[in-house]
């Protein structure tokens, strides 16, 4: 857990991807995906179908080792608006308990817009996105706002060759007034931290990639 500074906030990013939010005990987390596998799979393209378990179990992990007293969901945390049925009985027992045991919130995402019975379902409460203490919480940046804003939607991932490999590790991408996180689920891909769709969502400025570590944050400017 490293902390830092963003927008007079103090926050805490953490090795899996996700934010620690100490003056809540929030955890925000971002695109989980859950059931992608299980989507793909009615359409005929067979993946291993054990991503729902292994992502929940991560957020099981982060809440038992933080305490934390709420979550925050930015988006896309089901593949699609039906994912939340398809969860297997023992997953789907793991994310109730996990959303009675905190203050559990989903905000809408552009694959999981439609899913009015989510909480029915699920738990947890269902927003469209949310204010809190000062920072705008929604699933995708939107470049003319004006209030620090938490966002996830592009999954980003810092892409670098390290002694003649390629390496690529999920990082957030900040700026001023922007911070996105990378996708926590344990079945997606990432885009890189340069694309232009990513500078465009963070508007204008100096911006940075930041790949957290066990014991320091790494720093990468992405653009100047």
């Amino acid at each position: 857990m490293v902390r830092f500074s963003f927008a007079g906030t103090e926050l805490a990013a953490l090795a899996p991807g996700a934010l620690w939010w100490a003056a809540r005990r929030a955890l925000i987390l971002a695109d989980l995906h859950l059931e992608k596998a299980s989507f793909f799979a009615r359409a005929g393209q067979m993946l291993p179908p054990y991503d729902s378990a292994a992502t929940l179990a991560a957020v099981a992990a982060l809440v038992e080792t933080t305490d934390a007293g709420e979550i925050w969901c930015l988006g896309d945390s089901f593949h699609d608006a039906q994912g939340c049925e398809r969860l297997a009985p023992d997953d789907q027992a793991r994310l109730r308990g996990l959303t009675r045991r905190t203050r559990w919130t989903w905000i809408a995402g552009n694959h999981d817009a439609g899913a009015a019975t989510l909480a029915d379902h699920c738990g947890g409460t269902v927003v469209a996105e949310q204010r809190v203490d000062g920072l705008m919480l929604r699933h995708e940046a939107e470049p003319d706002e004006d209030m620090p804003e938490l966002s996830g939607h592009f999954h980003p991932k810092l892409r670098l060759t390290v002694k003649g490999r390629r390496v690529a590790r999920r990082c957030f991408v900040a700026s001023r007034s922007k911070l996105i996180l990378p996708a926590f689920g344990a079945l997606t891909g990432g885009l890189d931290a340069q694309h232009p769709a990513i500078a465009r969502a963070l508007g204008h400025g100096p911006a940075e990639a930041l790949v957290p570590l066990a014991d320091r944050l790494l720093r990468f400017p992405i653009r100047a």
